[in-house]
């Protein structure tokens, strides 16, 4: 029988971490926690070091979250006419006048300079900045006053400033100066498609005048001025007379020439205190234009 080898307790092995009276073993955190942070250290030094490889460029790409794609910088005229006429197709017209602006900045004198004359102008109407599309198209008049799109330019100069009638309470300053707008497009291009819409817009313009001056007799009746509301209504009837207000203004102006004015105001006479729909003026054999510039320019 082969003797059996006691090991003696001076050598068996002791623990790493031996805890001391009165402390609990819990307290220590097992060693497969700290190897666990060892390798995310190790991983992301190996990520840096592809990094910095100079074959890596793929792998920069991949986790550079922040590259991002950018145009190259000096385009030739027509790729920024193409661009900007793209985005102008789709309503993009924030970024379709920066490249028409460029064209102008870089390209004042190439043939493509005329096109982003007008659609800069074009852009700035769309955007609602109207004020600034104006200065733009009497620009575009200004120095091209022969060009084919004219009679377009005219109907936006005239659309410009009905864009910006507001209500009857309000200075009707833009509706008087849209009337005289369209007024010279239809006399300088009877013949033009635009005209049918010029017409009608009249018509509208015409009436919020008319409810405009309704609305300042009212004003003045709610203060006893008898007289000067008298004197707004015979303006209203020599200037206006085929507006649909026209009917109570002659009503209302007889009872003061008869010595009885109304008591109340007469607010609630007037039909409507904004723009009316110039869709309502526009007759059935007219065809509607678009607010667009015209396909050949």
């Amino acid at each position: 029988m082969l003797p059996v080898k006691v090991r003696s307790p001076s050598l068996q092995r002791k623990p790493i971490c031996k805890a001391s009276k009165g402390e609990n073993m819990a307290s220590f955190e097992p060693l497969s926690k700290h190897s666990a942070a060892i390798q995310i250290v190790a991983r992301i030094c190996v990520v840096a070091l592809l990094l910095n490889l100079s074959g890596c460029a793929k792998v920069k790409d991949f986790l550079d979250f922040r590259k991002t794609t950018e145009e190259p910088k000096d385009l030739t005229v027509k790729t920024l006419v193409a661009k900007g006429m793209d985005d102008y197709a789709i309503g993009k017209y924030f970024t379709s006048l920066e490249y028409f602006q460029e064209i102008l900045d870089r390209f004042p004198f190439a043939p493509e300079a005329t096109l982003a004359e007008l659609k800069a102008a074009d852009c700035n109407y769309f955007l609602e900045h109207y004020a600034e599309a104006l200065v733009l198209y009497e620009a575009f008049e200004e120095r091209h006053p022969t060009n084919e799109a004219m009679p377009y330019v005219m109907f936006q100069k005239a659309m410009c400033n009905y864009k910006q009638i507001d209500r009857v309470d309000r200075d009707a300053s833009g509706a008087e100066k849209a009337i005289q707008l369209f007024s010279q497009l239809i006399r300088a291009y009877p013949d033009s498609p635009y005209v049918g819409e010029a017409k009608a817009r009249i018509k509208a313009a015409r009436e919020f005048i008319a409810n405009h001056e309704f609305f300042v007799v009212d004003f003045y009746l709610r203060r006893d001025k008898i007289s000067e509301a008298e004197t707004r209504l015979k303006y209203l009837l020599a200037n206006y007379p085929d507006t649909e207000i026209a009917p109570r203004a002659q009503k209302l102006l007889n009872q003061i020439q008869s010595g009885n004015p109304p008591k109340q105001s007469l607010s609630s006479w007037l039909p409507k205190i904004s723009l009316p729909d110039w869709a309502r003026f526009s007759s059935s054999d007219q065809e509607k234009t678009v607010e667009e510039a015209p396909s050949k320019e």
